[in-house]
């Protein structure tokens, strides 16, 4: 009888511990890590590494970032990674190869692309301007079609497309 108790004790023991590891299973993230890269024709590498929200209803600049005047790590989570394997021009302005932090400052005029030496930093909290390796202008226009998640594009010419919502943000790297 010991022994039946024994054995039905162990079993009961190994049911709830393998329900338990069930229930414990990972979840998706509801901003997944992503990346998106191309090979300039001058060969190039270019890679952008963002976590990928999505909006659920909300309106950029209303009810999420980027909101008017403030920095937005243009991802979620952890700031988005910009990597170049080569020094390049992006919008006519010299940028070293390396690793940088993107970011954007949406205002009145337009909207400012910030490369920031700190590439690794969460979100924009730890963000410090002295450590801005460039700061440009870029073309912002209503997007045909509306985004519902955040996604990057760069064309193998160097074209860099953001879309968001209606938000179309485009930049060159050469």
């Amino acid at each position: 009888m010991k022994n039946l108790s024994t054995a039905i004790f162990v079993a009961t023991s190994l049911l709830v511990s393998s329900i338990s590891f069930a229930q414990d299973a990972p979840k998706p993230k509801p901003s997944p890590l992503t990346e998106t890269n191309s090979v300039l024709s001058n060969g190039t590498s270019v890679s952008i590494k963002y976590s990928q929200p999505s909006l659920k209803g909300r309106t950029p600049g209303k009810d999420i970032e980027p909101m008017m005047g403030k920095i937005w790590r243009a991802g979620a989570n952890d700031a988005t990674v910009f990597e170049i394997s080569k020094d390049v021009k992006i919008n006519g302005q010299t940028l070293a190869a390396g690793k940088y932090a993107f970011f954007t400052l949406q205002n009145e005029k337009g909207t400012t692309l910030i490369f920031n030496k700190t590439w690794k930093q969460w979100g924009a909290f730890q963000y410090k301007e002295a450590e801005d390796a460039l700061r440009i202008s870029a073309k912002q226009s209503v997007a045909a079609e509306p985004s519902e998640k955040l996604t990057y594009t760069i064309s193998n010419k160097g074209l860099v497309n953001l879309k968001w919502g209606t938000i179309n943000i485009e930049f060159t790297v050469e």
